[in-house]
């Protein structure tokens, strides 16, 4: 890995509702939208919007199950430094 991989982890991370969601799923495995809107108390386009941002980049995935996407985690980079932040970001 070099510094623009790393770059582009922290450019899509660098929104509070983005890197709340993407700690989320570090915790949870996985989630889906109606989900975190519960969670994070914004609205369903609002996480769409940066859910979109999270799978452009790469971070997430989602897999369809009926009528439900669930999404997870998909770069391994990114799960690392979550895991680094976890204590200080991810459970607040």
């Amino acid at each position: 890995m070099n510094a623009e991989d790393y770059a582009e982890i922290f450019k899509a991370l660098a929104h509070p509702i983005r890197l709340k969601i993407a700690c989320g799923l570090l915790h949870k495995g996985k989630c889906n939208v109606n989900t975190m809107v519960e969670n994070l108390g914004v609205s369903q386009s609002l996480i769409s919007q940066h859910i979109n941002i999270l799978k452009k980049s790469g971070l997430i995935k989602g897999c369809r199950e009926g009528n439900v996407i669930w999404y997870r985690l998909e770069n391994n980079l990114a799960v690392k430094l979550l895991n680094n932040i976890q204590l200080n970001i991810c459970n607040k």
